[in-house]
């Protein structure tokens, strides 16, 4: 069976390889602004099954599985997307800076097993409470530039780990792919 991951993620990569599954990459070229009208949760879905279907339109084959995510972060009703620069990086840490957040994951895993279509597609949420830091502290780890290309402007599995007081949820889930939830899936439909 072909997995192929429908993004080209460091941490969803990361998260695969770390975990024995052997995939290649085909990331999906969809326009992800096109869903913002929806709620959360049904954003991060809606983007993980668009994701992976686009690639899928273009890959069939008798035996595929594709797989797609997608990862946001949200606070008082606000999405906070990946960062345009260092004011903005630093203005979302603050935000952020001692309160409480949710990082949506969207999963969808698509693809045909001996001739039949499969679908399964699913969400997961996770809290995390952030420490308070100072000004200062906060913009030498923008400076370090690891939070530019994250959502939210911040890495848990990396430096940014430091701001992280506390979680409620799936650790996997807020990095880029509840693998736990993955699993499941892959198994149920005897894929690993």
């Amino acid at each position: 069976m072909k997995i192929i991951l429908a993004s080209e993620s460091p941490r969803r990569i990361e998260i695969l390889k770390k975990f024995n599954i052997k995939f290649d990459i085909i990331p999906s070229d969809i326009d992800e602004r096109i869903f913002n009208y929806l709620a959360p949760k049904e954003m991060v879905k809606k983007l993980a099954f668009e994701k992976a279907n686009n690639v899928l339109k273009t890959n069939k084959m008798e035996n595929i599985a594709v797989i797609g995510a997608d990862t946001i972060v949200c606070i008082d009703n606000q999405i906070l997307g990946k960062p345009r620069n260092r004011k903005e990086a630093i203005n979302m840490l603050m935000h952020l800076n001692g309160n409480k957040h949710s990082v949506l994951t969207g999963l969808a895993i698509i693809g045909y097993k001996n001739g039949k279509y499969f679908k399964e597609e699913m969400y997961s949420l996770a809290n995390v409470y952030f420490g308070k830091y100072c000004l200062n502290e906060i913009e030498k780890y923008v400076d370090t530039l690891e939070p530019m290309d994250k959502a939210g402007a911040y890495a848990i599995q990396g430096f940014g780990g430091f701001l992280v007081k506390k979680i409620e949820g799936d650790f996997y889930s807020i990095v880029g792919i509840p693998f736990q939830k993955l699993y499941k899936i892959l198994k149920k439909y005897e894929i690993l």
